[in-house]
């Protein structure tokens, strides 16, 4: 996963997303920065939105079940992990998205999960609280048995 996947699952998702708020084209455009002719070459899939347009979407719609569907949970979070290089840490966020996650290791300090969308990995401490996120699998097994 990489930012032209996510910047096309974005684009495709785009009229879904506008519709499920009920927001025009004008409306959508004016919220997330850009003209409503670019909205509706988007819509139409003539052209993918840009990687600054897709951050915006997942910043401003977080909630939206559309994107939570094709991102396999808060879409942000694939956000911050496809921008940090594969890794992110997250300090204090409880889980509460078990719907989205498969768990791959447990012992008495961590759980090992692994995205049933889109295959990255995060640790969740013995309280409940994820501690970072990771795309390579060797990654997380190695933070996992720190």
């Amino acid at each position: 996963m990489d930012r032209t996947d996510i910047t096309a699952i974005i684009s495709q998702k785009l009229k879904l997303v506008r519709t499920e708020y009920n927001y025009t084209q004008e409306q959508m455009a004016e919220v997330i920065g850009v003209s409503k002719k670019t909205v509706v070459q988007i819509e139409k899939q003539r052209i993918d939105c840009g990687w600054t347009v897709a951050v915006t979407i997942c910043a401003l719609f977080p909630a939206s079940s559309i994107l939570q569907n094709a991102m396999g949970g808060n879409p942000m979070d694939l956000i911050y992990l496809v921008s940090n290089d594969g890794v992110y840490y997250k300090n204090n966020t409880l889980v509460n998205d078990v719907l989205w996650w498969r768990t791959e290791s447990a012992n008495d300090d961590w759980i090992l999960q692994q995205n049933v969308i889109h295959s990255y990995y995060r640790l969740v401490d013995s309280n409940g609280y994820i501690k970072s996120m990771m795309h390579s699998k060797e990654q997380a097994m190695k933070e996992f048995t720190k």
